[in-house]
């Protein structure tokens, strides 16, 4: 039997299709709508992409959500076809930030609670004065038995 196995893989034709499946994800992007047909003509460019779960449209923060099996960039790319100005969403929670008020992180035409996601931002990997500053935080007075 295992002669007759071996013939056989030389027989069979093997056709090398790349069959990843795509991972679940939300794909967030900003994009400046002025009205209805604005919103409508990018939610129905998206909507008819192949994995889309769901597109929701947020007109006053210029935010169009997508869920599904799709690509980011090719998204994207979709949403620039209709001849909108959309980049994927800059901004970050408030409070995520260690640094809300770092130069270029703050925007004047962003979201409230929000801020640019740049990365002086962020707390820096080998950063310790930021560790040793939440040791003596009056946060938690219990942190130091000596003050």
């Amino acid at each position: 039997m295992g002669v007759l196995e071996y013939i056989a893989n030389f027989c069979t034709i093997t056709t090398s299709t790349n069959n990843k499946k795509k991972s679940m994800q939300t794909v967030e992007v900003k994009v400046k709508m002025d009205c209805d047909g604005c919103e409508r003509r990018v939610k129905n460019s998206v909507k008819h992409m192949k994995g889309v779960k769901s597109v929701e449209v947020i007109r006053k923060q210029s935010k169009v959500i997508v869920n599904g099996y799709v690509d980011p960039n090719r998204v994207l790319k979709r949403i620039k076809s209709t001849g909108k100005r959309a980049e994927f969403w800059p901004y970050v929670p408030y409070n995520v930030v260690y640094y809300p008020h770092a130069p270029q992180a703050y925007d004047k035409r962003a979201p409230a609670g929000m801020v640019k996601n740049v990365p002086q931002a962020f707390l820096a990997p080998n950063a310790t004065e930021e560790k040793f500053a939440q040791l003596f935080s009056d946060d938690n007075p219990s942190a130091c038995f000596i003050m």
